[in-house]
């Protein structure tokens, strides 16, 4: 049964171990950049979250929540019809070691995070002068603590010609044009580009254009497409190809996101 919604005073602003926000947003929606004074989970009971922040951008599919630290300029994109949910832990309390603990990054949401978010979205905050907030407030920070981090991240390069080649990539993730092509285009050689990727993004060339089209293909997915079309849409001609460097990337079949 729901909480009843209490409204929330001046006076207990200072003793809010965590705040709470929901709000619903159509597909193709976008949060202009901004950033937030409080650490934040980002969470959507459905569709999609693209989220970029810095050299980083971050896929976020239904199952999964996004951390953003204090002080961290992010922009948003909405894929597909998103109901979401966020908490925002104070910077000053020791929580927020917990929550920001390693910068932005994707957490697998287990059944009993997902329902402590709802459930802490229903209250509206927690209040630490609470004990029964005390105690939710533990087992909250003990399950984002301890929820596995998901492979959902694609770093970008920061050289003005590998970091065109990776803007182009991802404006168009199925293209099939070649390292030697778009080395002509940015005005650089081919050995050069192999070595910005791997030297500032930790991959070549070829397996960031893949994580590229993974991560569209989970876009692509969490809009309602079917495997196949997902597959063809993203470069693959070979629907079990699709599906083998999924599983490759993310441990799962597309069926299974």
């Amino acid at each position: 049964m729901p909480l009843m919604r209490h409204r929330l005073t001046l006076e207990q602003e200072p003793y809010l171990a965590v705040r709470s926000f929901a709000c619903d947003y159509s597909s193709g929606s976008t949060i202009e950049p901004h950033l937030h004074e409080w650490h934040q989970l980002l969470y959507a009971t459905s569709g999609a979250m693209s989220v970029h922040a810095g050299d980083r951008s971050w896929m976020i599919p239904p199952g999964k929540a996004v951390v953003i630290p204090q002080g961290c300029p992010h922009t948003i994109h909405i894929w597909g019809q998103v109901a979401m949910r966020s908490l925002a832990f104070p910077s000053c309390r020791d929580a927020a070691a917990v929550v920001a603990a390693g910068g932005c990054r994707v957490l697998s949401v287990t059944p009993l995070l997902r329902e402590l978010i709802l459930r802490v979205i229903d209250a509206q905050a927690l209040d630490e002068r609470v004990p029964s907030d005390q105690r939710l407030m533990g087992v909250l920070l003990d399950e984002i603590a301890s929820a596995p981090e998901a492979p959902l991240s694609l770093p970008l390069p920061s050289d003005n010609r590998a970091l065109a080649v990776a803007r182009r990539v991802l404006a168009d993730p199925a293209g099939g044009e070649t390292l030697d092509r778009h080395a002509r285009g940015c005005g650089a050689g081919r050995r050069t580009l192999e070595r910005l990727f791997r030297g500032e993004t930790g991959l070549t060339f070829g397996l960031w254009r893949q994580k590229a089209r993974m991560l569209y293909a989970v876009r692509l997915l969490s809009e309602g497409r079917s495997v196949t079309d997902t597959a063809l849409d993203s470069g693959y001609n070979s629907v079990s190809a699709f599906i083998a460097a999924f599983k490759q990337t993310f441990g799962c079949t597309p069926g299974k996101l």
